[in-house]
């Protein structure tokens, strides 16, 4: 007896007798070449929905004509005048660095020029006065120094039992603490008001040295009522330029010769605030001549300066 599979099948399409084992094959054949076809059909349609490949290379764009042109999006207004904008900026910023730059290696000549002279003046002051006193020596008699033009006074003591009148005189000196220090010019008008705060005071003759110790190691400015330390020219140059006063040596040359504009760069000096002298003061409720510290001592106050810078 023949079995299932040995069953004649008889087919719509040609009528033909066909076993099952062969229908099976037929329809696995089939059904796989079917498959193929929508695999191929669905890629080719996901394919069509992607986008091509990005370019590796950047395009820049400068104007909303070239993203027309190349059919892209356009860049809205707003960033396209950012980057105007921040081009402009930056151009400026350069110019700016460059006329700076040129403008420091031209005062770095001038200071230097400056420095010269002012040190060819002040020897040309020293030989000077070697000479003058030779020359009295010579003749038998001594040489007496010219009238200070110069004094810097320090406040030794404090505010008890201080009259109101003596307080006010130290305001307008503008020596608020102890061991403040100022330049002060000589006149008739600063003398008088020495001797009312004499007791409260010491003050002298500072030479060229001092001066330029005091101006380098302790030197603040004033500029917009602040306190601003003189580490740079351009601090100076900014409170001082308009009187020609540039650099440090410029601001030492004008104290020291009691210049024409010493109004305006003593008030630009913001006052000293020294440190202790070392090794202590010796009686300061007395004068300087009496054994104590306070009153005129002349040129021994460069050696208290040394002490207290």
């Amino acid at each position: 007896m023949p079995g299932f599979q040995d069953l004649p099948v008889y087919g719509r399409e040609n009528g033909i007798g066909m076993n099952v084992s062969t229908v099976k094959k037929n329809l696995s054949a089939q059904s796989i070449a079917a498959i193929q076809r929508k695999k191929k059909i669905i890629s080719s349609y996901f394919h069509s929905l992607s986008p091509p490949p990005p370019d590796k290379r950047k395009p820049s764009f400068h104007s909303l004509q070239q993203f027309q042109e190349m059919g892209e999006t356009p860049v809205p207004e707003s960033v396209l005048k950012k980057q105007k904008r921040s081009e402009e900026w930056a151009l400026a910023k350069k110019q700016e660095l460059e006329s700076a730059k040129k403008k420091n290696a031209e005062n770095r000549k001038l200071i230097y020029n400056r420095a010269n002279l002012y040190a060819k003046e002040y020897a040309e002051q020293d030989k000077e006065l070697i000479r003058l006193k030779r020359e009295a020596r010579l003749k038998g008699g001594f040489y007496v120094d010219p009238e200070a033009k110069l004094l810097f006074i320090i406040r030794i003591r404090g505010i008890n039992a201080m009259p109101p009148q003596t307080k006010k005189i130290l305001q307008l000196l503008r020596l608020r603490q102890i061991f403040n220090g100022v330049f002060l010019k000589v006149n008739k008008a600063t003398v008088n008001m020495l001797h009312r705060v004499e007791p409260y005071v010491t003050y002298g003759y500072p030479n060229l040295k001092s001066v330029r110790e005091l101006i380098y190691k302790r030197g603040y400015g004033k500029l917009d009522k602040q306190r601003i330390a003189l580490t740079d020219n351009s601090v100076i140059e900014q409170g001082l330029g308009k009187h020609g006063i540039i650099c440090a040596e410029d601001l030492v040359h004008e104290i020291m010769t009691v210049g024409p504009h010493f109004k305006e760069a003593n008030n630009f000096l913001w006052p000293f605030q020294l440190k202790a002298p070392l090794g202590g003061l010796k009686k300061k409720r007395n004068h300087y001549v009496e054994g104590g510290d306070a009153g005129n001592r002349e040129n021994f106050i460069n050696e208290l300066i040394r002490r207290m810078n």
